[in-house]
């Protein structure tokens, strides 16, 4: 077996890349650049390089390498083929294949992003010591990854997880991103709470703490700085926020009756208030048999990726 695992997250900006022993302790990391001009195509042989060149560096043969894991922002397939994706310029093809080719390493297992973060939690972060996850990734969108008994759910066509676009409103007449309305993720984001705060602020002239801020700079941490400030604007903004993830968590725990829930992403900063409303919204909406599930905030930050890419490999 060889020495070392190369574990990768990649992203529309950047590509995460960390060096890994055999026993999955992380030994360096480093950041590249996304090349998404010419359709991505520059994209795996830039990762295939940088790997080249941190052999290079580290005196490291193909030989010491027992493979790569990559997390992916898009639908994959169990067998590592991408089902496009827009944010990188990409069409269909095999992911793990071409990543084989370049580098020479036989054993590459590629999975989407959310799914590898959330496999990362399970094994070293927020969900250590279970072994069934659902990791909520709260940022610009809302993501999810499904674990379960350590292995990650990819559904037929590699979009197991894709939580953020329940619908949690039949009412809603905005359209989200994906083309639906009514999603988890036109209400439970940090981009959807941080809009409902501005326009709040924009629509009354109810006094609040967040006034103190220009309306462009209000994020999730002034929302709930204020929130816990007992500001009035903040708690209207922080109760529909929760109000609709703690229902969609609701709908996904009656599928997958998890042993808990991992929230990450930019709002989960704002530390234990976010699991406490999250909690208490989930608990209203839930049957008895699902109560009290476990919430826990995520811990491994950016570097969740490469830790789920490489227990891929391990696995």
């Amino acid at each position: 077996m060889g020495k070392y695992i190369y574990g990768i997250d990649l992203g529309g900006t950047t590509v995460k890349m960390g060096l890994f022993n055999g026993e999955g302790e992380i030994l360096d990391k480093w950041e590249i650049v996304t090349r998404k001009e010419d359709s991505g195509s520059h994209i795996l042989p830039d990762i295939a390089d940088s790997i080249k060149q941190k052999n290079n560096e580290k005196n490291i043969s193909t030989g010491d390498i027992t493979g790569i894991g990559i997390g992916i922002p898009g639908p994959i397939t169990e067998d590592g083929r991408v089902l496009k994706c827009a944010n990188l310029g990409w069409g269909i093809f095999s992911v793990a294949d071409e990543l084989s080719r370049l580098t020479d390493v036989g054993n590459i297992k590629a999975g989407n992003d959310a799914n590898v973060a959330a496999l990362g939690e399970q094994w070293c972060g927020g969900g250590r010591g279970f072994d069934s996850i659902v990791m909520v990734t709260l940022g610009t969108g809302v993501g999810g990854g499904v674990i379960q008994n350590g292995r990650i759910i990819t559904g037929a066509n590699g979009a197991a997880g894709e939580i953020g676009h329940l619908k949690v409103n039949t009412g809603e007449t905005c359209t989200c991103g994906c083309g639906g309305k009514g999603c988890l993720e036109q209400y439970s984001s940090a981009t959807a709470i941080m809009r409902h705060a501005r326009e709040l602020v924009s629509e009354t002239e109810e006094e609040s703490y967040m006034r103190q801020f220009p309306k462009e700079k209000i994020t999730g941490k002034e929302i709930f700085d204020a929130y816990k400030a007992d500001d009035g604007l903040a708690k209207q903004v922080v109760a529909k926020f929760a109000k609709y993830l703690g229902l969609g968590l609701s709908h996904v725990a009656a599928v997958v009756d998890t042993q808990a829930f991992v929230i990450g992403g930019g709002v989960s900063k704002n530390g234990q208030v976010v699991i406490d409303v999250i909690r208490e919204e989930y608990e209203k909406n839930v049957m008895f048999a699902l109560k009290g599930k476990e919430f826990r905030l995520a811990e491994l930050g950016n570097d969740a990726g490469m830790y789920g890419a490489v227990r891929m490999v391990l696995d």
